[in-house]
């Protein structure tokens, strides 16, 4: 999937209300998870137990982080859209996250979203409000729902 490229915020305010463009799929591999648990210090063993999750888990398998695919917002949004003009852009928080349907290892994972709300914020900056949705390839229910809030500066 091309990157949605914008060369000012005045074009990037035209997308107010709209969808975004897919994301391209995404798997997450045993190495990811294990990544997530050393820079959370999460090391449940239903996470980075391969034999353990075989043998005692109702997944039968290692399961990622849910807060992992909440994580990953930033990096999935990135690779969607782009606006040129932005010096910096930061995450300021979020309204509403859920994690409706775990994330089994080497699932693959895909961002749907809308741009929700775009706000002024101080003199050079917007706040954006982005629905977003991690969709699991073949799952009926997505691994992450939130609405996540970020800030950009021209």
């Amino acid at each position: 999937m091309a990157k949605l490229t914008l060369k000012n915020f005045n074009e990037f305010r035209e997308l107010e209300g709209k969808s975004l463009p897919d994301g391209d799929w995404m798997t997450v591999t045993q190495e990811m998870i294990n990544d997530f648990a050393k820079a959370t210090g999460d090391f449940q063993w239903i996470h980075v137990d391969v034999e353990k999750a075989a043998k005692d888990s109702p997944f039968k398998k290692p399961v990622a982080h849910g807060f992992m695919s909440l994580a990953m917002l930033s990096k999935m949004l990135g690779e969607l859209i782009q606006v040129k003009s932005a010096r910096m852009g930061v995450n300021y928080g979020l309204n509403k996250v859920r994690f409706p349907s775990p994330v089994l290892v080497n699932s693959r994972l895909k961002l749907v979203g809308v741009i929700s709300n775009i706000q002024d914020y101080g003199d050079t900056g917007l706040k954006i409000t982005w629905n977003c949705i991690v969709e699991i390839e073949g799952s009926e229910k997505p691994a992450c729902a939130a609405e996540f809030i970020s800030l950009m500066f021209e």
